[in-house]
């Protein structure tokens, strides 16, 4: 609990730059986010987690996490559901079941905890960039992207999608997040809150002018 308290003090001293979704680099992140961005559309309010089934959803598990939020409690709580998954080799092993703060412990959770809470917060995309070291000294970029969903107009639930990038090609990803002495390097931590919609490729927007010589 000390943990989780002392994370949630943190939240205030980091800064969020405000991006479009063209900040996202990753083409299989940006696919979820659009979809995300449709159903958004509609009403601009989170959409349910049960109407969301992007394309091709399967082939991305791997690098999916799901969690539960209750945001009865101050800070709020969030409750990992998704088991083998990409984060179980980069943190050392599961965490199905876990709150999110105490399995990152009190060495990780003051630098992750804030992009949950800002997430949670603004009802919007979190989208962040990490520099790690594996175990063998190689920089590897942690893209990691946060959808939020509501049930009831709070966020209920939370999808992210974690992808690992090494310019030297090769790199190990067990305990990636655990197995150095250095600590994350943030590159970039950004909420996604213009341009919030997505426009199918090849598509004439409305009321443009379209003239023909």
């Amino acid at each position: 609990m000390i943990t989780h308290i002392y994370t949630f003090a943190r939240v205030a001293t980091l800064e969020f730059e405000s991006a479009q979704p063209s900040v996202v680099k990753s083409i299989k992140q940006r696919d979820l986010l659009n979809t995300w961005l449709r159903l958004y559309a509609r009403s601009r309010s989170m959409p349910r987690l049960a109407e969301y089934q992007p394309d091709r959803i399967e082939d991305e598990l791997p690098d999916l996490v799901y969690y539960t939020v209750d945001t009865r409690e101050q800070p709020p709580r969030l409750t990992i559901q998704s088991d083998g998954t990409r984060m179980s080799s980069a943190y050392g092993n599961t965490g199905k079941g876990r709150y999110l703060d105490e399995y990152l412990g009190p060495r990780l959770a003051p630098t992750v905890m804030p992009v949950y809470y800002e997430c949670i917060a603004r009802h919007l995309p979190a989208y962040t960039i990490a520099n790690v070291d594996d175990i063998y000294g190689r920089i590897v970029a942690y893209e990691r992207l946060l959808l939020p969903f509501s049930e009831n107009g709070s966020v209920t639930h939370i999808i992210a999608s974690l992808k690992t990038i090494s310019e030297d090609g090769g790199f190990e990803i067990r305990n990636l997040m655990r197995g150095s002495d250095k600590l994350p390097v943030p590159k970039l931590r950004a909420i996604i809150d213009r341009d919030l919609f997505h426009r199918a490729p090849g598509r004439i927007p409305a009321g443009d002018v379209i003239e023909f010589g």
